[in-house]
């Protein structure tokens, strides 16, 4: 289960980029998450997916 406060899924997903995994992709794969449900709940408080950082920004 992931967090659904965004500001607490932001910093859930950024961890595990940091020390898990390669790419956003990879993440959504292993935890069966919807990569663009993802994107759209971090967007509204204005974080997007740096893929050259591989971290929310």
């Amino acid at each position: 289960m992931i967090p659904q406060d965004p500001v607490m899924l932001l910093s859930f997903l950024n961890l595990k980029l940091r020390d898990y995994y390669g790419t956003l992709d990879a993440l959504c794969d292993d935890l069966d998450i919807d990569r663009a449900e993802i994107e759209d709940k971090l967007s509204k408080i204005d974080y997007h997916y740096d893929k050259e950082k591989n971290q929310f920004v």
